[in-house]
């Protein structure tokens, strides 16, 4: 797909038909987190493929955002192993795990898998439930798997502020 049809056509799915997704694409979508960068080439990111029906309970315990998806990817990221960046008020963990995340949503549209970026629950209580190791912080979750009939974007998906809005030349 070219990129600014991927681009145009992502939404946030927010009813999934149960159909999981081809290992194929899957490994795709993960390689393209894989190739995002990150600070200083850290690669500090963590990533938790949850497909198990035990996990996915874990899951809707703490979020009513999974919306069926038969796939959560959970993005972390290793504290002990950011970059701290000049004037050390901010570090790498989060942007990079965010870049590591819009990569991956943007190769699920791009092999035809729906996506829903969710932040709606807490990160502490999910990496208690699910036993990750106290180094890691979890940023997301990302829902993936193929649209339920009838299923569409939201109706102010494509209501975007004009650029002048939005961008300053200085």
């Amino acid at each position: 797909m070219d990129f600014k049809e991927v681009v145009k056509n992502r939404y946030s799915c927010k009813k999934y038909s149960g159909r999981q997704v081809e290992f194929d694409k899957l490994d795709a979508i993960l390689n393209a987190g894989r190739l995002a960068p990150t600070a200083k080439n850290l690669q500090e990111q963590h990533i938790y493929v949850i497909q198990s029906n035990e996990t996915l309970a874990k899951i809707d315990s703490l979020t009513p955002c999974r919306y069926g998806a038969p796939t959560v990817i959970v993005v972390a990221y290793n504290k002990e192993n950011v970059y701290t960046y000049p004037g050390e008020k901010y570090s790498s963990g989060i942007e990079d795990a965010t870049i590591v995340a819009t990569h991956m949503l943007l190769a699920a549209t791009n092999e035809n898998v729906d996506s829903c970026w969710v932040n709606f629950f807490d990160p502490d209580k999910l990496a208690k439930i699910l036993e990750l190791p106290q180094n890691e912080e979890v940023i997301m979750l990302l829902d993936l798997g193929y649209a339920a009939e009838g299923a569409c974007p939201l109706s102010n998906h494509f209501s975007r502020k004009p650029l002048i809005d939005t961008v300053t030349y200085l």
